[in-house]
């Protein structure tokens, strides 16, 4: 059977009439970069956010030509909006009231009613680990960059304080300018905005502070920084359960939370953990992802399981959560990392990068989920 390639992706969209009927979806640059690889399809359409609602036939009609391509088995669209600072992203669901206009589809939702959404962000999505040492901000970049090349608007906060990892990861050493003279403006990698406090410091400098001082660094990271219109923020969370990962859950709108861990039990046990946290502060779980799932030997290629293998899905199985995919113990994804490209950057159609592309494809039918049940509870207007 033929692969599908980008190029057939596009000559069918290109018979997609445009939003008004006139045109057609590619010759009015309408469609994002394409992701097709094994089967898997996955692009994004850019519409006006007040018409997103009225424009799903339109998505409709655009996934069912690509899926009509022989030796396509998958495909996910996204309608995303241009939208100003300030302006919530397409599919949004406000605090109180939500719209009539406002997507019901798959486009990254902020999830509202704790501090109050983000000026411009539409979900902010936290990935966490019960520990240290399981992959957690290795498999935070590469998650973004995933649903960077599926057609969202990302950014990266690494809310690490006392460890750091974004400025080694995504290979960026400058210093962040100020905007306005009252914000930061985050740096860029391969097309995704950064922020972390190993930008403001030496890094050889240890950070000697205490919990208030932690959590004030991280709250202006995130409110005093120029992130723009984003229509999903990644936040790249401590290890751990502590003082600063219950003071982000409960002041950061989390549209939901991502788990990391390695298949073995010691593992598996503080993971648990970090998912009781969110689940008692309200915060949607949307998956648990297994790092570190086997190592495959480059010489004879033969797989061993050096931690085990299968502990997070039957973990995510046990407690009704869903199980994001497995991520391998590869050369590749290290030797990528400690370069500063990720392996969804440097590699794209590796074996490897598959991997968190469908962990991304997870993370966004998780928002939209949880964008539908916002929708669909009942709200309590009070007019004048």
């Amino acid at each position: 059977m033929a692969t599908p390639t980008k190029e057939m992706v596009r000559d069918e969209l290109a018979r997609v009439p445009g939003p008004d009927g006139t045109g057609d979806l590619v010759s009015l640059n309408l469609v994002s970069e394409i992701y097709a690889s094994d089967g898997r399809v996955a692009f994004s359409i850019t519409v006006p956010a007040d018409r997103a609602h009225a424009l799903e036939p339109m998505r409709k009609r655009a996934e069912e030509a690509v899926r009509a391509i022989p030796g396509v088995e998958r495909v996910m669209v996204a309608l995303t909006a241009e939208k100003t600072p300030g302006e919530a992203s397409a599919g949004a669901a406000p605090p109180r009231k939500a719209s009539p206009q406002q997507q019901p589809g798959r486009a990254a939702p902020p999830q509202g009613g704790r501090s109050g959404p983000l000026p411009g962000i539409g979900a902010v999505v936290a990935v966490a680990s019960g520990k240290g040492g399981v992959g957690k901000s290795t498999t935070a970049a590469n998650l973004a960059f995933a649903l960077a090349r599926l057609g969202l608007s990302v950014g990266i906060l690494d809310a690490d304080i006392y460890g750091p990892s974004m400025p080694r990861l995504l290979g960026l050493s400058q210093k962040p300018e100020t905007v306005g003279g009252n914000q930061i403006r985050p740096l860029e990698a391969h097309g995704v905005k950064v922020m972390s406090i190993g930008f403001l410091v030496d890094p050889e400098a240890p950070m000697i502070w205490r919990g208030p001082m932690v959590v004030s660094a991280l709250t202006q990271m995130l409110r005093d920084v120029a992130w723009g219109a984003l229509d999903v923020l990644v936040v790249d969370m401590p290890p751990g359960t502590g003082d600063t990962q219950l003071t982000l859950a409960q002041n950061v709108p989390l549209a939901g939370a991502v788990i990391v861990s390695t298949p073995q039990d010691l593992a598996l046990i503080d993971a648990r953990k970090g998912l009781a946290m969110f689940q008692k502060v309200d915060v949607p779980i949307l998956g648990i992802v297994e790092n570190m799932s086997h190592f495959v030997c480059p010489h004879c290629g033969e797989r061993s399981d050096v931690f085990g293998t299968g502990g997070a899905r039957q973990e995510a199985e046990r407690l009704g959560a869903p199980f994001l995919g497995e991520i391998p113990l590869h050369m590749a994804i290290r030797e990528r990392s400690d370069g500063g490209t990720p392996i969804v950057v440097a590699d794209p159609d590796s074996p490897q990068a598959r991997g968190y592309f469908t962990v991304a494809e997870g993370v966004m039918d998780g928002l939209g989920q949880a964008a539908a049940a916002a929708r669909a509870q009942p709200s309590i207007v009070i007019e004048d």
